[in-house]
């Protein structure tokens, strides 16, 4: 008998630490991330780069570089009052179900999907960590590993890694419901959207995603969704070439699969952490994949608003092993991260014009293909089973079918976010119908 899609409220319980409380002086100054290379200068350090490197990148790449980094946190404050000490906790949580995938969302964390399961074959989909463990990784701190999180601010995680949503039952394009997540990005000051639903029958799960500028300036913008998947894996991406930075200043151009005699796209292989950029020719479809030596695993598309494709790696080496030990439970097994952005990078913010909006779907869902063997050819066969399992054009079907109903007002409410959007609302008298601050959330803040 056929399920139909649900959403019901869930706890979960694991080792978790104390999240603690928000650190009342203002970050005057960027602070330094504890993952940093420290050489005196501020937090963003590690995502300059040369200007030498600028002048071999193409012109938009260049630009978008230089257009308004960060230069501080105000009016967000720092969340470093978490610990080290795990005990039973309770998080509440959030699932989409139908009769093939389940999706399990934090909506007290960042709207966080924690778990992504493949009902028929009961297989988890993302790398699922085992317990909750803050650390200094989010602009403003505390910042947790795993699951598919939606990053939007500045280069960086976000500062709402950690921050409750607002979440709300929606009527889904196809009938069903849909889960709403919203909330008011406070850096670039922005309001943003995400909307999941699950078809009856489908092996996807739909994501779509709206940021919207409602002021009468430009505004600078940053998104990448980032998907923790298990590390003893081969990434695919249609890209020949991808620029690799390596945390040391500099943004090179290297030739994907391999390059230094060494198969980056295992991610085992590399010794260092290391983000690769895949450079997807303009027209080509835009999806990533991570599959096991099976040939099992997770892949990710979406229509081509969302440009960019990454992959990040913490590397063999004893660096990267205790990164992993600090973010989770020793001896389990360790991540890497599959991402998708608004831009080729994540060094670059692209301008958001006055009163304008931007929007796109993505799509995750289990996926089979050969991993093995000469690059072009696995990766045209992953693209032809693809399009064979979900075809780009239902994709680009999905999002006109959803875009009329970015606007529905919610249905029921399920979880709160904080009070700032109804702040800012009510000083700018701005209108966002299908994502309501109510006034009730303005609280002591």
């Amino acid at each position: 008998m056929a399920i139909v899609t649900t959403i019901r409220h869930e706890v979960l319980t694991l080792p978790a630490a104390d999240l603690g409380p928000d650190n009342p002086l203002p970050a005057l100054t960027l602070p330094p991330l504890s993952n940093s290379l420290d050489r005196g200068d501020p937090h963003d350090e590690t995502h300059r780069i040369d200007d030498r490197d600028k002048q071999d990148l193409p012109r938009d790449m260049a630009r978008q570089i230089g257009y308004a980094p960060l230069t501080g946190l105000l009016p967000v404050r720092l969340r470093d009052g978490y610990d080290r000490d795990r005990a039973p906790r309770s998080l509440d949580a959030l699932v989409l179900e139908n009769d093939r995938l389940r999706a399990t969302v934090l909506p007290g964390l960042g709207g966080r999907i924690v778990s992504l399961l493949h009902k028929p074959m009961g297989r988890e989909l993302l790398y699922r960590n085992p317990v909750f463990q803050p650390a200094n990784f989010a602009l403003n701190g505390a910042w947790y590993s795993g699951g598919i999180e939606w990053n939007i601010g500045a280069t960086g995680h976000t500062t709402l890694s950690c921050a409750p949503l607002h979440a709300a039952r929606v009527p889904a394009p196809d009938g069903t419901d849909m889960l709403r997540l919203w909330e008011w990005e406070r850096l670039r000051d922005l309001p943003f959207q995400v909307d999941l639903w699950l078809p009856d029958g489908s092996d996807f799960l739909y994501v779509g995603v709206r940021v919207r500028n409602p002021h009468e300036r430009p505004v600078p913008t940053y998104w990448w969704s980032n998907i923790a998947v298990p590390e003893e894996c081969r990434v695919l991406a249609p890209a020949t070439e991808a620029y690799h930075f390596g945390y040391e200043r500099r943004l090179r151009r290297v030739p994907v699969p391999a390059y230094d005699g060494v198969d980056r796209t295992y991610p085992l292989n590399s010794p260092y952490a290391a983000d690769y950029f895949y450079e997807v020719p303009e027209r080509r479809r835009r999806w990533i994949a991570a599959l096991d030596a099976g040939g099992h695993g997770l892949v990710q598309t979406s229509t081509d608003a969302l440009r960019g494709r990454k992959l990040f790696v913490w590397g063999h080496l004893p660096g990267g092993r205790r990164w992993q030990q600090w973010l989770t439970e020793p001896g389990t097994g360790g991540y890497c991260e599959i991402q998708a952005g608004l831009a080729r990078t994540q060094l670059e913010h692209v301008r958001l014009e006055p009163e304008s909006e931007v929007s796109w779907l993505e799509a995750y869902g289990p996926f089979d293909a050969d991993p093995q063997g000469e690059w072009n050819a696995v990766v045209d066969r992953a693209e032809a089973r693809l399009e064979a399992v979900l075809p780009r054009a239902d994709v680009d079907a999905a999002y006109a079918a959803w875009l009329p109903h970015a606007d529905m007002e919610p249905a029921q409410t399920l979880a709160t976010g904080s009070g700032w959007g109804a702040l800012e609302v009510l000083r700018g008298g701005f209108k966002l119908p299908g994502t309501p601050f109510e006034e009730s959330t303005l609280g002591e803040e």
